[in-house]
């Protein structure tokens, strides 16, 4: 069985950055795909990034040159770094194993 916590989520101003944080437990965490998805309310959650076990990512079209997703197999951790943070980008940010373990959710506020 895998947990996932999130954390790093929080209030930041527009141009502000954030770095989210999914710490998994359980086994096979080198092996599992990982991503961030997030869903803002009235909205259907979606992907912003993803990095397979031999570190290829993916990011979705609006957070492209802005987020940046990598993992440390030492700590079992996969992270979102967010820079250039717009008011489009708030919404519930959750982490995902193998397109099936899904964590609680952080929420990131961009608001001046």
């Amino acid at each position: 069985q895998v947990q996932l916590v999130e954390s790093g989520g929080g209030l930041v101003q527009p141009g502000g950055s954030l770095r989210l944080s999914c710490a998994a437990s359980g086994s096979g965490f080198s092996f599992y795909r990982m991503g961030w998805y997030r869903q803002a309310p009235g909205k259907q959650r979606e992907l912003v990034a993803s990095i397979t076990s031999a570190g290829l990512t993916d990011y979705g079209d609006s957070v492209k040159g802005r987020f940046t997703i990598s993992r440390d197999g030492t700590k079992n951790t996969v992270y979102l770094q967010m820079n250039s943070l717009k008011p489009e980008d708030t919404a519930v940010y959750y982490c995902n194993a193998a397109w099936i373990h899904w964590g609680q959710g952080t929420q990131v506020t961009v608001s001046s």
